[in-house]
């Protein structure tokens, strides 16, 4: 009987402190995919390619931010080639956002640049 008791007053409690109010978390980022998305197009257009960036000067930038599929994003392609391919894709999916990016140019040295770039713009930062 007194066991019972025990258990019966310890789930009591357990039942109160779940009613209690939790201290809140940090700000969680609520921007969709576009809205990130449009930064960071904005940011690689203005710093990449009409800067003349030496780096990127082989490469057209084709924007895809109207997508259906939920995920906004970016290709860079090879200028003037046939071969549509891209060689840089720049993506995001979901609320909050969840940036990638992938391709061939990710396995090149200017991978480690392109990562820093695309969080900064997608921070809000709008400096090359």
């Amino acid at each position: 009987m007194r066991i019972a008791l025990t258990v019966f007053a310890c789930l009591g409690l357990l039942a109160l402190s779940a009613c209690q109010p939790k201290a809140p978390g940090p700000a969680a980022r609520t921007q969709s995919a576009l809205d990130v998305m449009e930064k960071v197009a904005v940011g690689a257009n203005r710093c990449w390619m009409k800067s003349g960036d030496a780096a990127f000067k082989a490469y057209e930038m084709a924007p895809e931010l109207n997508s259906f599929s939920g995920k906004p994003r970016f290709l860079l392609v090879r200028r003037g080639s046939r071969d549509i391919r891209p060689v840089l894709v720049v993506q995001a999916e979901g609320r909050p956002a969840k940036l990638s990016a992938f391709g061939p140019m990710m396995g090149e040295p200017t991978a480690a640049r392109i990562a820093a770039d695309v969080k900064r713009w997608a921070a809000g930062d709008k400096g090359c």
